[in-house]
C-alpha cells in the first residue's frame, strides 16, 4: 500500500461536473492498494496517516496531527500511485490490486479513518475525477507499507 499525502489549505474532487468531495485546511491522500495489502496493512496506513505530525505549533514545528488541528481528509483512490517506474518508460501497474478487491479494500480504509474520529471525504472509485489541491507548504510525504 502506498499513500501520497499533502497537506492543503482546500481539496476537492470533481466528477461529471458535480463535487463529490471537498474539504478546507487538511491532507489530501492519493491512495494506491497493491496486491496482497490486508486489512492489517490499511489499519496501519489509517493510524500512520490520522497520527502524522505534518501541522505547525506555537513555535513553527510541524508537532501537531489533524485531530489536534480541526483538519479534514480527502481521500482519493489512485492506482497509479501503485505503479512502478523502476524499469523501462512505461509504468506498470501489475502490483495494482484488482479492481474488483480494490474497491471493497479502498471503503474499509475509509471507515478506518473516520473510525480515528477525522472527518473524511472521498473521491469516487474508478471515475475519472478532476482533483483540485491548495497545497500548503509544501509538505508532500509517501507512505508505504
Amino acid at each position: 500500500m502506498r499513500v501520497v499525502v499533502q497537506r492543503v489549505s482546500a481539496g476537492g474532487v470533481v466528477v461529471a461536473g458535480e463535487t463529490v468531495g471537498a474539504i478546507g485546511a487538511g491532507l489530501v491522500l492519493f491512495v494506491g492498494i497493491a496486491s496482497g495489502d490486508t486489512d492489517e496493512h490499511l489499519s496501519w496506513m489509517a493510524g500512520k496517516v490520522a497520527g502524522l505530525r505534518v501541522f505547525e505549533d506555537a513555535d513553527q514545528k510541524m508537532n501537531l496531527d489533524a485531530a489536534l488541528v480541526s483538519a479534514s481528509i480527502l481521500a482519493v483512490p489512485n492506482f497509479t500511485v501503485a505503479g512502478d517506474c523502476r524499469k523501462g518508460r512505461r509504468p506498470s501497474f501489475d502490483g495494482a490490486m484488482a479492481p474488483e478487491l480494490a474497491r471493497p479494500a479502498f471503503d474499509r480504509f475509509v471507515e478506518m479513518l473516520r473510525r480515528t474520529g477525522l472527518p473524511v471525504e472521498t473521491g469516487v472509485f474508478g471515475a475519472e475525477m478532476d482533483v483540485t489541491l491548495t497545497s500548503d507548504g509544501p509538505i508532500t510525504l509517501v507512505l508505504e507499507r
